[in-house]
């Protein structure tokens, strides 16, 4: 059965990697999948021999025998996949929460603030302050959101469309780099810090440093090209919301608050979450002068109930991309529950292949794989403890290594079609100063582990 749950896994990955072809959105092989490999364990329960149980685990390096009549085995696999989906929810719960302040944040204006600030016209300060914006704003709100974000305000400060693509190939490298550093950043690190592998302090600790070489690097390099010398074209100035600067800082206050709220209370961060989310909702209704009511006929004034800021947030939250998420992180919670991955990881250890080379490679490997299902494997593959190097180490790897290539990140992705990027072009300019990046912060987290 194995086998067959392993086939279902590539074939619906090489279809999500091919959804531009297949014109086929990536949620729909990832929720087909995940329905495929669960009812596959469900029919044939009978014929399974191992199983993880998630209440028990491996214990000793052995995968645990599943023994016991048709029912009994159905009400195994049931609890197994009753946890597996309460630990998703936990994560695309933390992530929507997450989204809804950004989109609050947004209907504020807040993020035009940002532009207000900059005030250099040459273009290797420009390079520089984008980049380190781009770095400390994704540790905060997400590398992707703050890739939206910046080429965003870029389009506003640079009328020349060759320079902002150069800009935005160094927005992507900083904002994955930021990324990785905080529980908050990344959703691979989310992962890693909700199933309890790291935590706050040591990961920003152990990868604050790493992770700013990883941009400091590039920059360096960068301000030495053709590309940025000389100055930019002044371009005109737009009137601001009243509420945007307060509303900004306010909402990047709150997300900021959830690592503090689980170390305080030690509860799970979507909690956390739901508590910012609520406050920056009370606040963003009373500045927008708005009922608290969900109810349209209360609000005569409008024409359906999604013209307020909350409800405005919650309508715009991609939806989507919670659906791949849930699909590809219960399919690898289907073949972590049949040892699949966890003999993964024996094979590789028995080959002599160290964990800082697999790593390594792994990160690699995400420059053209997603990063979440290569975590979520691994978080099956490995037994250390809390904050072991190697989970560190992951965190890193998985974050940045997906800078290389322009498809190998959601900041890649989205710059690739706000700036009509092309592959080819971004390998030819950007990915050796990504690679640099990423080998020089791996040098570094290797000698100071």
């Amino acid at each position: 059965m194995e086998i067959y749950i392993f086939i279902i896994f590539v074939l619906g990955y090489v279809a999500i990697t091919m959804e531009h072809s297949l014109k086929v959105d990536k949620l729909i092989p990832a929720l087909l999948m995940m329905v495929a490999c669960w009812t596959l364990i469900a029919f044939g329960a009978d014929n399974l021999v191992n199983w993880i149980d998630p209440a028990t685990g491996v214990k000793d390096g052995i995968i645990p025998t599943i023994t016991g009549d048709h029912d009994t085995r159905l009400h195994l696999v049931n609890e197994a996949l009753l946890h597996h989906f309460g630990k998703t929810a936990e994560i695309l719960i933390f992530l929507m929460g997450a989204m809804a302040i950004v989109e609050m944040i947004d209907y504020f204006e807040g993020f035009s603030s940002i532009k207000g600030m900059i005030k250099t016209r040459s273009k290797v300060m420009l390079l520089w302050i984008v980049s380190f914006l781009a770095f400390f704003l994704s540790s905060i709100i997400d590398n992707l959101t703050a890739t939206i974000v910046l080429i965003t305000i870029l389009r506003k400060i640079v009328s020349d469309q060759e320079d902002r693509m150069w800009y935005a190939g160094f927005i992507i490298i900083a904002a994955n780099a930021g990324g990785a550093w905080t529980p908050i950043g990344d959703v691979t690190t989310t992962m890693l810090w909700m199933a309890d592998k790291v935590t706050t302090a040591k990961l920003i600790m152990k990868l604050g440093l790493p992770s700013l070489v990883c941009i400091l690097l590039p920059l360096i390099v960068g301000s030495f090209l053709p590309a940025f010398k000389g100055e930019v074209a002044v371009m005109g100035e737009e009137k601001a919301n009243p509420n945007s600067k307060l509303m900004l800082f306010l909402g990047l206050g709150l997300v900021v608050f959830v690592p503090i709220f689980k170390t305080v209370t030690h509860l799970p961060p979507y909690l956390g979450m739901m508590l910012s989310l609520a406050l920056f909702a009370i606040i963003a209704e009373v500045l927008s002068n708005r009922s608290f009511t969900m109810d349209p006929s209360a609000r005569p004034e409008e024409s359906n109930g999604h013209s307020g800021p909350t409800m405005r947030a919650l309508g715009k939250i991609e939806m989507p991309s919670v659906l791949f998420f849930l699909g590809i992180l219960m399919t690898v919670a289907a073949m972590e529950s049949t040892g699949l991955i966890f003999n993964f990881g024996k094979d590789v250890t028995a080959a002599g292949i160290g964990e800082n080379v697999f790593v390594t490679m792994l990160g690699l490997a995400s420059a053209i794989i997603d990063n979440v299902p290569l975590v979520a494997a691994s978080i099956g593959m490995f037994q250390q403890d809390v904050d072991a190097q190697v989970w560190h180490f992951i965190a890193f790897a998985a974050g940045t290594g997906g800078s290389i290539l322009i498809i190998g990140s959601a900041a890649g992705v989205v710059a690739m079609g706000m700036e009509k990027i092309t592959f080819f072009w971004y390998m030819k300019r950007i990915s050796l100063l990504a690679a640099l990046g990423y080998f020089g912060g791996i040098g570094v987290f290797l000698l100071f582990s």
